[in-house]
C-alpha cells in the first residue's frame, strides 16, 4: 500500500497551519510552524502571487486529506459518495471521515496521532461492539462502542473528547453518543471549497 514516508513536518509548513501529524511534537515549542513559518524548499521564504481560486480549492482538499491521512482514490470515492446524501455534501464528507475508526480512536486518546492510532487499529488492538476490528477506514454509527480486543494501550492525558464521543475510564470504553454535527467537528476546514474543487 501506498503511504507517504518524508517527513511529516514539511507538510505542515506546506499547508502553512498545524496538522498534528506528530502527536506531542506538534504541541509543543519544537513545533516548525511556530518557529518558522516560511514554505519549504529552496524557494520557500520568498514572496509569491496571490493564490488563484483553484490554488485554493487544491490547498484545501490536500490539507484534509493530509489530516486524516487519505490518499487520493479513497478520498475522491468519500467525495462521491457525500454528493448522494441529501442537505450538505460537504458536511456528510467530513462525517464520514470523523466517524472511521482510527480516527475515534485519536479523538478518544487511544493514539498519540491519527498515524499511531491507524496502527494500533491494524495490529488489532481495538474492537467495535466486541468484535476485534483492524480496519482503519471501518466506518462507526451511532451506539458503536469501542474497546480493547486484548491489552490496554496507554492513554493521552488531558484529553478533551468531542461531544459526539464518550470515554468510560472504569470499563476502558468508548462510546459513539450520537452522529456528528458540523459545528462538533472541531477542524479549520473549509469542505465547501473541497466541492467545488471536485465539481469541476
Amino acid at each position: 500500500m501506498a503511504h507517504y514516508t518524508g517527513s511529516k513536518c514539511r507538510l505542515c509548513r506546506r499547508e502553512g497551519v498545524k496538522l498534528y501529524l506528530k502527536g506531542e511534537r506538534c504541541e509543543g515549542v519544537k513545533c516548525p510552524i511556530t518557529r518558522q513559518r516560511s514554505l519549504p524548499g529552496q524557494h520557500g521564504g520568498k514572496r509569491r502571487r496571490r493564490p488563484s481560486d483553484y490554488s485554493l480549492q487544491l490547498r484545501e482538499k490536500q490539507k484534509v486529506k493530509r489530516i486524516y491521512g487519505i490518499l487520493e482514490r479513497q478520498f475522491r470515492s468519500y467525495v462521491e459518495e457525500a454528493k448522494l446524501v441529501k442537505g450538505g455534501a460537504g458536511t456528510a464528507l467530513l462525517r464520514r471521515l470523523e466517524l472511521r475508526l482510527d480516527n475515534a480512536a485519536y479523538r478518544l486518546g487511544l493514539g498519540k496521532s491519527r498515524a499511531h492510532a491507524r496502527q494500533l487499529v491494524r495490529q488489532g488492538k481495538f474492537s467495535v461492539n466486541g468484535k476485534k476490528i483492524d480496519i482503519p477506514s471501518f466506518e462507526l454509527a451511532a451506539g458503536d462502542k469501542i474497546g480493547f480486543a486484548d491489552k490496554p494501550v496507554e492513554i493521552k492525558k488531558n484529553l478533551i473528547v468531542p461531544e459526539w464521543l464518550s470515554w468510560d475510564k472504569k470499563g476502558n470504553i468508548g462510546k459513539v453518543k450520537k452522529i456528528p454535527e458540523r459545528e462538533q467537528i472541531e477542524q479549520d476546514i473549509d469542505e465547501s471549497t473541497i466541492m467545488e474543487y471536485y465539481s469541476r
